[in-house]
């Protein structure tokens, strides 16, 4: 069963045939042994790059292409895929396990890099010292793999906290610093707006279905409070069953029906958004890709909204987003790697970085485009971007390796049983615990370097 939207653009000469690669079929998903691989008819000298669908990532990416493809009079040929991260990776993986040349250009997650190194093309060689120096840290060391640098940093983003700014100012309250006075502050405006028939106004949107963005959010919960963890320490120590762990994985499943719709527990990224845009909610996690498409010109919401940091844990914690972000990478299997790697470093390059945060709100990835006027007037967080990023917590990509896609899993679905009611975080958090040291090999040893 295969899923097929298409689209043609023109640009400098060449088409762009847009070509739907949705292609991971309903029995595959479940499982079964059919599976389908994708097939991409192209000329030989077209380079072919997927890029994601969320808010106005693709129409960043086509207008970038475009940009290139009149520069260099080179052709390209954009492909979508899916939304979400769980079936994007099982797809790049399924393409790339089979060592296929359709797609020379892969947008890869922050925290893919591990899994996918070695399918991946070597770029240091093109990336200079003074190039890398310009990269945030953290965000170029997330795309190097045993000292070999497989991706180039697109955008960068971090986990905050959305709000309805006339709503604090109509009941004279501040914007919360902690998740507790974020409860207090939701039940205050609820009950004072639902008699007066706002009866759909919720206090807390996240991220709660199942998959990646529950793992993104969940640790932004423990890792706010002091002693409650990052899932798998540096060390590669699994801390996630603590006390502090437990009272806010509980506390927000006491939030489900009540401060936040049982919907959540199935909301993606852009489920939040919409519900958020609407009108429906005072508070709600999400990246900053959102930002100006709730304040776009057709948006209800727009110039009714603030944007700051997550809450801390209580009076002794702080404020910790998860870092997320993608980056662009060229597959070994490429028949046209020099063109592919041109086209990286040209969607990479700090003009067209500035021109993607300008016109479509996504954070750039180099630590000076962050002293520029016009970046920073993109939204009240830009001027705050880089000091959120140093606070900020990565996923325990790093420490788990090639494992940490199982270890991801584990973490989400046990925190998701405490969410839908099914167990206490008591429960679940030892549950998720005692898998983690399974899966790895000792307790700490998560995997064997490659020399």
């Amino acid at each position: 069963m295969k899923f097929l939207m298409s689209k043609s653009v023109g640009f400098c000469g060449a088409w762009f045939s847009v070509l739907s690669i949705l292609l991971v079929s309903s029995l595959f998903l479940s499982g079964c042994e059919k599976k389908e691989s994708l097939s991409i008819d192209t000329e030989d000298d077209t380079v072919v790059i997927a890029c994601g669908m969320v808010a106005q990532e693709f129409e960043a990416c086509e207008k970038g292409v475009a940009l290139w493809c009149a520069k260099t009079g080179k052709k390209a040929k954009v492909v979508p895929v899916p939304m979400g991260s769980n079936e994007k990776l099982t797809l790049f993986q399924q393409h790339l396990a089979a060592e296929s040349p359709d797609i020379d250009i892969y947008p890869i997650d922050v925290i893919w890099p591990g899994l996918l190194a070695n399918h991946l093309v070597d770029l240091t060689p093109y990336v200079s010292g003074a190039l890398r120096k310009q990269y945030i840290p953290q965000i170029i060391q997330s795309a190097t793999v045993n000292g070999k640098i497989v991706a180039l940093p697109l955008y960068v983003q971090v986990g905050l906290l959305y709000y309805r700014k006339d709503l604090l100012e109509k009941y004279n309250l501040p914007v919360p610093v902690s998740w507790e006075e974020l409860e207090t502050t939701s039940r205050k405006i609820m009950e004072g707006e639902r008699p007066q028939g706002n009866d759909q106004l919720w206090g807390f949107l996240f991220q709660g279905r199942a998959d990646e963005g529950l793992t993104c959010n969940a640790l932004e919960w423990i890792s706010s409070y002091k002693g409650g963890g990052q899932i798998v320490e540096p060390n590669g120590q699994v801390s996630v069953d603590n006390p502090a762990a437990i009272s806010i994985v509980n506390r927000i499943a006491g939030w489900v029906g009540t401060l936040s719709p049982k919907g959540a527990l199935n909301y993606k990224q852009e489920d939040a958004r919409g519900v958020f845009q609407l009108g429906q909610a005072i508070f709600m996690r999400n990246w900053p890709y959102a930002w100006p498409v709730l304040n776009s010109e057709d948006s209800p919401v727009a110039g009714k909204i603030g944007i700051t940091r997550l809450p801390q844990g209580g009076k002794d914690g702080k404020s910790s987003g998860t870092t997320g972000g993608s980056n662009f990478a060229v597959s070994k299997y490429s028949r046209r790697k020099a063109d592919a790697i041109n086209l990286v470093l040209f969607l990479t390059s700090a003009p067209e970085l500035k021109r993607r945060a300008l016109e479509h709100g996504y954070y750039p990835t180099m630590t000076h485009l962050y002293e520029d006027p016009e970046v920073l007037a993109i939204s009240p967080v830009a001027g705050i971007m880089l000091d959120v990023l140093k606070g900020a917590t990565p996923r325990p990509a790093a420490q788990t390796g090639p494992k940490y896609s199982q270890a991801s899993a584990i973490f989400w679905n046990m925190v998701h049983s405490t969410l839908s009611g099914k167990a206490p975080a008591e429960k679940t958090l030892a549950k998720a615990a005692k898998k983690l040291n399974f899966i790895s090999k000792d307790g700490t040893r998560w995997y064997k370097a490659k020399k």
